[in-house]
């Protein structure tokens, strides 16, 4: 029977355990139906007993409540699995290479190079191991990894695989140094994370629905605007016009009654054209804002903020941040990129200030469809964008610093040596990549010599590095250079 319940993928979900062991169970992703008999008997860590280690829900995003002694099990469990493999690069190695093997069928989706997806792995599981004894900081850790999954479908049975393998892993690596207690809390541990994956995403599916649409009518809505004020301007206009040749019509009627001509003319323009007909000339003249950018810097003056620089750099970015909101790694390249511009205004910047007049110029652009689904929507996506450019804020002029710095104390055989150093790590991390370096060594030379002076004109031209780089791959489509070498 428990079988059968777990192979549903959709209705299970935190069904067994709804009340007090529903914060480890709502918060997994794993709750496959996978070793469900022997597992949840072996309660040796208190903390466990109550929680289930098998159990998945993504219906819920509660934090898991882990008793101290199971946290330490867990905690000593990591670090000595780190120990006994000898580096952070084979540990994450060996997480890779058991996920990889465990999930054929999930193969697909690892389109990231191996080194880099194992660090990935590794380290994202270290941060949820390292944030434990901290709800909320496990909560805002397992909220920014999820967000990262967005475009993933992400589902019980696949947690499940990726969990049962992660933790076979680290005990088959410690043998009689593994606890139950350490491997079932890293379980649990692990069915959080998973279980915040499926929440999120499915939750925030409708938030993406919300911003798709709404963009789409603020971006438009400029145009539609601008036809519908110059319609309404001209048909006002043809009405002034009208109402012009009643009053003369009515003037040759009476052409010896100039009092009471005098007084139609005038009666006509009160009644029709000189109201309309010069509101409708005196509208043509005022430009009402019908774009997103003119609302927006609008809403900034009348708010103050008007003399902010940096909110430009913000609007340049800010289509391409809405259009990948649901694309966690485009979005981390473009609030990257933004990052830098923004380092050039100092650290003195008050994203809220961003937020308010974004909110202000979107209510005045979807008015009909506005309601509170529309203000949380958009005020989960500034805060997520707010979240990661806040992250870098005052980094990238120390950064640029340190940079600058290294290569103004190479000497030229110093910098030649670097190069050769580069090409011998590439080579052994990718041996595919020397089919594809056939050039002389003075060329050599010259292409590593190149990127290592991007590295530093990124952080005072970003914006032109960025065209410059998609431009040279498109030069280099021809070659056929497989993805994972990238």
């Amino acid at each position: 029977g428990e079988r059968a319940e777990w192979d549903d993928e959709r209705s299970p979900v935190g069904a067994p355990t709804a009340s007090s062991s529903e914060e480890p169970g709502s918060d997994s992703d794993v709750g496959d139906g996978v070793g469900d008999g022997a597992e949840p008997s072996a309660q040796s860590g208190s903390d466990v007993a109550a929680l289930g280690v098998d159990e998945v829900s993504g219906e819920v995003f509660e934090e898991p409540t882990l008793q101290p002694e199971a946290i330490r099990a867990a905690e000593a469990a990591w670090g000595a699995f780190q120990r006994v493999a000898g580096s952070p690069e084979a540990a994450a190695d060996a997480l890779y290479t058991s996920i990889f093997d465990a999930a054929p069928n999930l193969q697909v989706l690892f389109k990231t190079p191996r080194d880099l997806m194992a660090m990935r792995i590794f380290r994202g599981v270290g941060s949820f191991v390292s944030s434990m004894r901290d709800p909320r900081e496990l909560r805002t850790t397992a909220e920014a990894i999820a967000f990262r999954h967005l475009d993933f479908d992400v589902t019980p049975p696949r947690v499940t695989l990726i969990r049962d393998a992660i933790v076979e892993t680290i005990f088959a690596e410690l043998g009689e140094e593994g606890s139950i207690s350490g491997s079932n809390t890293l379980k649990i541990l692990l069915n959080y994370a998973g279980g915040a994956f499926i929440y999120i995403r499915h939750n925030y599916a409708g938030r993406l629905k919300i911003l798709a649409s709404s963009w789409a009518t603020a971006t438009k809505g400029g145009k539609d605007a601008g036809r519908a004020m110059k319609a309404d301007s001209e048909g006002a206009a043809e009405e002034a016009a009208a109402g012009h040749g009643d009053a003369k019509r009515r003037a040759k009627l009476a052409p010896n009654d100039p009092t009471k001509a005098g007084a139609q003319a005038k009666g006509g323009e009160v009644a029709g054209s000189p109201h309309r007909g010069g509101g409708a000339r005196e509208d043509s003249n005022v430009s009402v804002p019908t774009t997103f950018t003119e609302m927006f810097r609008f809403n900034a003056a009348v708010m103050g903020f008007g003399d902010r620089g940096w909110m430009s750099e913000v609007l340049n970015a800010f289509d391409a941040i809405v259009r990948n909101i649901g694309n966690s790694y485009r979005l981390q390249e473009e609030c990257d990129v933004l990052s830098l511009r923004l380092s050039m205004y100092g650290s003195a910047i008050d994203f809220s200030e961003f937020k308010a007049a974004m909110l202000a110029s979107l209510r005045s652009l979807v008015p009909k469809a506005w309601d509170s689904d529309h203000e949380v929507a958009w005020s989960w996506l500034w805060a997520n964008v707010e979240r990661l450019l806040a992250a870098q804020l005052g980094k990238p002029a120390r950064q640029e610093m340190a940079l600058n710095r290294l290569y103004s104390h190479l000497a030229e055989k110093d910098m030649s040596n670097f190069h050769m150093q580069i090409y011998a790590k590439f080579f052994e991390l990718a041996p595919t990549g020397m089919h594809f370096f056939k050039q002389s060594s003075t060329r050599l030379h010259f292409v590593a010599d190149k990127v290592l002076r991007m590295t530093s004109e990124m952080y005072k031209r970003p914006e032109e590095l960025v065209d410059e780089l998609s431009a040279s791959g498109l030069r280099h489509v021809g070659y056929g250079i497989p993805s994972e070498l990238c």
